[in-house]
């Protein structure tokens, strides 16, 4: 009894490129973040999955269409979306700092244990509606990072030190199981 998860980050956005958190606004993807999510679905065209979850946020429902529209339908879920910046969503990068909003929410907005809570709901779904199928996501930092402390017991300062993103070890789908 698993369920086989890909996990996939959405393509660069305008914000991105301005050092910007997007947070729970919508987020437009630049001209590179479309080239990205045209070239994610090329690279995992290989990878078969049983179900295609996306947060709902249209940064993360783009990059889905764009790399995978014509291969599957897609379940948006709001559970999967980035965490909730609060008075500061796009605001700078250098602000949005998630080790300070581990235990404590951001201004108005939610804390890392909020977005890891949402994530255990939606991790239990999946285990109960999707036993032994292979299941692709399509969302945000923040959840992945929950996904790291919940499934591979990681510690949320662990999980923030080691990101893929601090490192620019970007890959094309991370791959992690429900047991």
């Amino acid at each position: 009894m698993s369920v086989k998860i890909t996990y996939l980050v959405h393509g660069t956005t305008t914000d991105n490129e301005q050092d910007l958190c997007t947070g729970w606004a919508p987020g437009d993807l630049s001209e590179l973040g479309i080239q990205q999510a045209k070239e994610l679905g090329q690279q995992v065209d290989d990878k078969k999955f049983d179900a295609f979850f996306t947060s709902d946020l249209k940064r993360a429902t783009d990059s889905a269409q764009l790399g995978f529209g014509d291969k599957y339908e897609f379940i948006q879920d709001n559970r999967l979306r980035e965490c909730n910046y609060g008075d500061i969503t796009q605001a700078s990068e250098a602000i949005v700092i998630y080790k300070n909003y581990i235990d404590t929410p951001f201004p108005s907005g939610e804390s890392m244990k909020d977005v890891e809570q949402r994530v255990s709901d939606f991790l239990e779904y999946l285990k109960k509606e999707y036993d032994n199928k292979q299941i692709a996501i399509m969302a945000h930092k923040a959840p992945q990072l929950a996904i790291e402390v919940i499934l591979n017991k990681k510690t949320w300062q662990q999980a923030i030190d080691q990101d893929w993103r601090k490192t620019k070890s970007w890959q094309p789908g991370w791959d992690y199981y429900i047991n």
